[in-house]
């Protein structure tokens, strides 16, 4: 009996080491790995699947059946399809987003799809991400259920994730396999997340830097942010607890901020500060942002001082003309508008001298 024990303890231990050794061994697979991913603003978008061959098989309705099934195997009693082959397939979000206008958190799902036998089928993001494939499916894991079209696609071998689109704020993912497309569209709400991101950052070393708060003043103010906070963080840059510097460019931003607050005599006394701090081109950039709010005196006076400072410049004569153009000055506007096309401008400049004077011959 005791040499039985002994035996039977051997025999397990080397059962336990074939097994760990067997694990360890890394194999090439039938249906090899893949891993795609998208960037929408900050927010990262990664699918990890593996990618099964038609091979001549009929696919819908037969290798991948409709509706919910059972598989024969796990614990599901029925199961959708694991939208890829082997284990399961998932999709990671850093950041909330919203598929086909469905709110969904931040983070890993396995990714499933009911495919009916027309042209609709239903994504399930699940909370179980780990299991293998869709055998040990559970509906009451869904994190979110949607209902999308699928569309007929030229043939593709290969099951393939990709991104068909993308833009400043979402992006459409899609299933593409034999001739079934599933296209999905994913949103992301930049301007939140990004704001979001900077609040936590300012707590950290990125807030002892004058250009990150610049940066970020200037984000929330072109992008919908709270302008009281965006004032905050502009103060910030320019009269820091660690620094106290102004520059022409927090101090535009500062103008602009107090423009859209409705002080439009604030901005335009730190417009003038800025201009004193400006060099060629950032006072001809103030000089086009005193036009487009219509002050035409301060935009001529920005546009006269880069002709003072730089006689020979034909841009500053163009710009100085197309001033004058603006303000319905036309004797003004052609004096400075050939003044710059006597300077030998380079082509963009020639060409708008002539665009502009050609208009005035037509008044």
């Amino acid at each position: 009996m005791k040499t039985n024990n002994i035996s039977n303890l051997v025999l397990c231990l080397v059962l336990t080491f074939s097994v760990n050794t067997f694990a360890q061994l890394n194999f090439p697979r039938g249906s090899q790995q893949a891993k795609i991913s998208q960037r929408v603003g900050i927010t990262d978008i990664t699918i990890a699947y593996s990618r099964p061959s038609v091979n001549g098989r009929e696919i819908w309705g037969k290798l991948v059946p409709y509706g919910m099934n059972n598989l024969g195997f796990g614990t599901a009693e029925k199961s959708p399809w694991r939208a890829g082959a082997d284990e399961n397939t998932t999709i990671k979000f850093t950041d909330d987003v919203t598929i086909e206008g469905q709110p969904l958190k931040a983070g890993k799902y396995g990714f499933h799809v009911i495919v009916n036998p027309d042209d609709t089928a239903t994504l399930i993001f699940s909370k179980n991400h780990t299991s293998w494939g869709s055998f040990f499916y559970k509906p009451e894991e869904d994190a979110l259920r949607v209902h999308i079209k699928t569309k007929t696609i030229p043939h593709t071998e290969l099951l393939t994730y990709a991104f068909d689109a993308v833009d400043a704020s979402s992006t459409t993912a899609s299933l593409n396999w034999e001739k079934k497309g599933f296209p999905f569209n994913i949103e992301v709400d930049v301007p939140t997340i990004v704001l979001n991101d900077f609040r936590a950052k300012f707590d950290g070393r990125d807030g002892f830097q004058r250009q990150n708060w610049e940066r970020a003043a200037n984000y929330a103010l072109n992008n919908g942010g709270d302008l009281n906070e965006a004032l905050s963080w502009i103060n910030n840059a320019i009269s820091g607890q660690f620094y106290s510097q102004k520059t022409f460019n927090n101090l535009s931003i500062k103008a602009q901020i107090l423009n859209k607050m409705g002080e439009p005599d604030a901005y335009g006394a730190l417009m003038d500060e800025a201009a004193g701090m400006a060099n060629k081109n950032q006072l001809n950039t103030l000089g086009y942002q005193m036009l487009i709010a219509k002050d035409y005196e301060r935009a001529l006076k920005y546009f006269k001082q880069n002709v003072a400072n730089f006689p020979t410049d034909a841009n500053s004569y163009d710009s100085l003309g197309e001033c004058y153009k603006t303000m319905g000055d036309k004797k003004n506007a052609i004096k400075n508008l050939k003044k710059s096309l006597s300077l030998n401008p380079p082509a963009n400049v020639k060409a708008n001298s002539e665009k502009l004077l050609a208009e005035l011959d037509a008044i």
